[in-house]
């Protein structure tokens, strides 16, 4: 089952000490705080995949709390692959109160950042860009997986089991 990014929610120490921040796993590190970063790797590794970045905006809120890729139906984010309707139905059922609404993100990583209040890849702790890019390795890559048959460990999967975390 899909893990939302709420359970990771970085610290208020992590949050005020990045290199703390950098030192969390993967899983936790691109959950929350380098979403971003991880949906805008995915898209330069994939560029005619047929994804893009769409942000989760909190109801009323001017900035999204979570960045992932999708092409409609399939959604990549800190958990791998995830059918993009039981992203948003296990991101909203933890928290309910926030109403998360899918919007398009239509700029590029520097003008999201701005935008945004998003950190920018110069004000981590190390530049995120290859650790992203390592862990989008990890996976398999969305034309490997036109079958449908993604499952967490990369192989065949029951229709129950869709997400696809490292492979290996």
């Amino acid at each position: 089952m899909y893990r939302p990014s709420a359970r990771f929610r970085r610290t208020e120490a992590e949050r005020q000490d990045q290199l703390l921040s950098w030192k969390r796993d993967d899983v936790a590190f691109f959950a929350a705080g380098a979403c971003h970063i991880l949906a805008f790797a995915f898209m330069e590794t994939y560029p005619d995949a047929g994804f893009h970045p769409v942000g989760l905006w909190p109801c009323e809120a001017t900035d999204p709390s979570h960045v992932y890729v999708t092409d409609g139906t399939w959604a990549f984010d800190h958990d791998g692959w995830t059918l993009q309707s039981e992203l948003l139905k296990v991101t909203r059922a933890a928290e309910p109160l926030s109403e998360f609404q899918a919007r398009p993100i239509h700029m590029d990583l520097d003008t999201f950042c701005v935008r945004h209040h998003h950190r920018p890849r110069q004000l981590f702790a190390f530049d995120p860009w290859e650790r992203a890019l390592r862990y989008i390795a990890q996976f398999p890559a969305p034309d490997a997986n036109a079958s449908g048959s993604r499952g967490r460990q990369g192989g065949a999967s029951s229709a129950l089991t869709m997400n696809v975390h490292r492979v290996g």
